[in-house]
């Protein structure tokens, strides 16, 4: 205790000052005392074997059964072998942003089931769950409570001045950054960084904090392996800054992990933050923040490549991840497709204005939309591109096999780098532009969120002529190599290779194994010849050695050495 005690302290003092340090040390040293008494050790340390599926808990549904019961029925009967961890989308009730507006944190949305459905869930599949940390509902009792003037939820939410200068203040969309309240006391302006129904918190109230904290602690509590903190960069606030990875900010994270390791240790923290590499890879800390960052730049990067046939802006991004080595229990959270867009932001000092506008076009061809962003200027410029990956690769009007080569080359791209794959369920279904959920609800974001009928899927999986088929049992067989093999662990090593502008190559390789694989995807329709042969197992068509010289379109080639 006496140690977790001064690293408590020591984070508390870059956050508090004064009476407000008294207050937080005094807060979170009761809350160590309630939860002494857990001490749940979970499997520490993921491998090749580990993938994670990001799903909606109502993303498959089925009759009157409850979906997540029904996500588990599909689990369980197609994929249980290929697919380890799975992320819950927000799972809380909500008020709006598909779950990211949470009313209660505590609660499991009566729709989608209970906690013992989570619970089960938990027992084949590591899950993870998200914790909304930057804001709340209106609607959530804790904002009631504030503008109803209640003492002990004075200042859990941020008031603040219009007259004020925001202009240095980050902003990730284009609506009004306060937003109107009738309280107790009259009129009142609160941050809503998001929407007006999402209320950002106030961080500099050392119970925020407690209360957060204990949010994660309830999820791990409830079975979570992993937890999600959600826009964690805009976390703590601060006139006359951007209020993005603030150092308060990554204090923050550091006592979230800090209190989850004491009590749930083997629990994983991922930070979601989509800026820029610099700013996203600064959330390892010093190997006390996050144990995994998303990949950021991999999406739009891939889709870049297989637009325009050419690998060397990935190439060159993903040989500078070199520059930054990782430290010993952390690595990357790589993924192609989410429940949000694909993010423009992390391409900065990547792509050109002009690269970027053939990325842009190339989705808008495709039957995407573009979303925006409010700079501080007033301005606005693309925040990120709304499509469905298979369609971010291939136009619609392609046949089925054009699109499952090209869809299912990114995806090699994806699996073949250091850290843990995260795979959107529309991805691994092979689902297409969902233009009626944009046209009904007018939310760009929609075109990737369509829930699917449990029956149907499966019908459809039973067709070999279908592009569900076809990507879901390829993906299956790339799941099941990989995760055969150590030099695929997330933690082995990496070296990008320069073999060609047609191909992206990396050697993987585990140091405590030996093992090591050569990866090489071919993003072009041509085939195309290595200028050097070379020697090895094909492991995706093939096991006899032999020597390697040529890739055919669109080719994945897994060469064990």
């Amino acid at each position: 205790m006496v140690n977790f005690g001064n690293k408590t302290l020591e984070l508390l003092k870059v956050i508090y000052k004064d009476e407000a340090l008294q207050s937080a040390e005094s807060i979170l040293s009761s809350l160590y005392e309630k939860w002494r008494e857990y001490n749940h050790v979970k499997e520490t340390k993921i491998s090749e074997k580990d993938v994670m599926l990001i799903v909606y808990g109502d993303g498959i549904q089925g009759g009157t059964e409850k979906p997540l019961r029904t996500l588990k029925k599909f689990l369980d009967n197609n994929c249980c072998e290929e697919i380890t961890n799975v992320h819950l989308l927000p799972i809380c009730p909500s008020t709006s942003d598909d779950g990211f507006s949470v009313a209660d944190y505590r609660r499991v949305d009566e729709n989608l089931g209970d906690w013992a459905d989570i619970e089960d869930l938990s027992k084949n599949y590591g899950i993870m769950l998200d914790a909304v940390v930057n804001h709340t509902s209106k609607s959530h009792h804790w904002f009631n409570a504030s503008v109803e003037g209640m003492e002990a939820y004075k200042n859990y939410y941020i008031e603040s001045d219009p007259n004020l200068d925001y202009s240095m203040i980050t902003r990730p969309r284009t609506l009004p950054l306060l937003t109107k309240f009738v309280t107790s006391e009259g009129e009142k302006y609160y941050w809503t960084t998001f929407s007006e129904d999402q209320v950002d918190l106030n961080f500099a109230n050392p119970k925020v904090l407690a209360e957060m904290i204990e949010v994660l602690l309830f999820y791990a509590s409830k079975g979570a392996k992993f937890i999600r903190l959600d826009a964690i960069g805009f976390a703590y606030k601060k006139l006359g800054t951007s209020c993005m990875h603030l150092e308060e900010t990554h204090a923050i994270v550091k006592l979230m992990r800090l209190f989850v390791e004491a009590f749930f240790p083997g629990t994983y923290i991922i930070t979601e933050t989509n800026v820029p590499h610099a700013d996203n890879i600064s959330y390892f800390g010093n190997g006390d923040e996050a144990h995994l960052v998303y990949q950021f730049p991999l999406p739009p990067l891939v889709l870049f490549s297989l637009q325009c046939g050419d690998t060397r802006k990935l190439t060159k991004w993903a040989q500078s991840l070199e520059d930054t080595p990782l430290k010993e229990g952390n690595t990357y959270f790589n993924f192609l497709a989410s429940h949000d867009g694909v993010g423009v932001r992390p391409l900065e000092g990547i792509l050109s204005e002009e690269e970027k506008e053939i990325l842009f076009e190339g989705v808008v061809k495709n039957g995407g939309r573009i979303s925006y962003k409010t700079n501080p200027d007033g301005s606005s410029s693309p925040y990120e591109l709304n499509i469905s990956y298979m369609n971010g690769v291939t136009n619609p009007s392609k046949g089925n096999q054009e699109k499952f080569e090209r869809f299912m080359a990114a995806q090699g791209i994806m699996l073949s780098l250091q850290g843990l794959p995260g795979i959107y369920y529309h991805s691994l279904l092979g689902s297409e532009n969902w233009y009626e959920g944009v046209e009904d609800s007018g939310i760009n974001r929609r075109i990737n969120r369509e829930k699917l009928n449990y029956e149907k899927i499966v019908e459809e999986l039973k067709d070999p002529s279908s592009l569900r088929y076809m990507v879901f049992t390829q993906y299956k067989a790339l799941l099941k190599i990989r995760g055969a093999h150590s030099a695929f662990s997330p933690y082995a090593g990496q070296n990008v290779l320069n073999l060609s502008p047609s191909l992206f190559a990396v050697e993987r390789y585990n140091s405590e194994t030996k093992e090591k694989i050569i990866a090489i995807i071919n993003v072009t329709d041509k085939e195309v010849e290595l200028l050097k042969p070379i020697e090895g197992i094909e492991l995706l068509s093939s096991n006899q050695r032999e020597f390697i010289s040529k890739l055919k379109p669109y080719q994945i080639a897994w060469i064990l050495v």
